[in-house]
This record gives C-alpha cells, sequence and structure tokens, in this order.
C-alpha cells in the first residue's frame, strides 16, 4: 500500500506589491507600548519629567529622559542668551532672529533624531550633553 500524500505546509505569504512587510503576527505589539510612549515623552520638552519620576526602575527610560531634560536645559540657555543680546544690544536681536530659529530647528532636529535612535534600541551622544546627562 502506499502512503498517504501530506501536503507541504504552506510557506510565508508573497510580500504586497508596495513591497512593504506584512504586520507582524500575535498580539499586535502592546508589549513594549508603554517603553515606547515613555521614550518619546523624555524629549518632548517639560513632559520629560514624567518618565523620569514614573519609570524609576528602568534605567534605558531614565537616560533618555535625563538627556531630554539636559537637551531642555540647553533650549532655555540659547533662548535666555539670544533675549539678552537682543536687549542689550538694542537692533542686533533682529539680525540675531534668523540664527536664533535656526538653532532651535537644529536642537528640535536632534531631538527627532533622539527619539528614532531610542526606538531603535540606541542612544545617540551628544558631546557634553549625554556626558551631563549620564552625571546626574
Amino acid at each position: 500500500m502506499s502512503e498517504p500524500q501530506v501536503p507541504p505546509a504552506p510557506g510565508p505569504p508573497p510580500p504586497p506589491p508596495g513591497g512593504y512587510p506584512p504586520p507582524p503576527q500575535g498580539g499586535g505589539g502592546q508589549a513594549g507600548q508603554p517603553n515606547t510612549v515613555m521614550l518619546v515623552l523624555s524629549y518632548l520638552y517639560i513632559l520629560s519629567l514624567v518618565p523620569l519620576l514614573v519609570e524609576r526602575d528602568d534605567a534605558e527610560i531614565q537616560w533618555h529622559a535625563k538627556h531630554g531634560l539636559v537637551l531642555l536645559g540647553v533650549d532655555i540657555v540659547v533662548a535666555i542668551a539670544f533675549f539678552a543680546v537682543g536687549i542689550v544690544s538694542g537692533g542686533l536681536g533682529c539680525l540675531l532672529a534668523p540664527v536664533q530659529m535656526l538653532l532651535h530647528l537644529g536642537l528640535l532636529v536632534v531631538r527627532i533624531v533622539c527619539i528614532v535612535k531610542g526606538l531603535r534600541g540606541e542612544r545617540f551622544m551628544l558631546p557634553g550633553v549625554s556626558n551631563l546627562a549620564s552625571s546626574f
């Protein structure tokens, strides 16, 4: 007698026409959701206090929250410095406004890069800023 034929197991589905990978199977990624939210909050200016105070047991979230607070401090120092130069110099403040906007835009880009790298499990090290964040 012959053995019964068992059909082969189906392989992975073909990729969609756009070339994007299919969504992950299972629970939908809910396990990492709280850490993801806390990591993003770590770089949203004053909201970085939330993960700093809530996630005391997670060293990675604590580091990112401290890094976000130091970036907030840098942002405030830049704003105060340009404000003081504008008051002392009179009209020079108007000429420096585009420079100030570019610096704040640069700090925003740094925050976005920090969020993206943090979501990948990496750290974006900035000279001086990262050292200060690690010290407290």
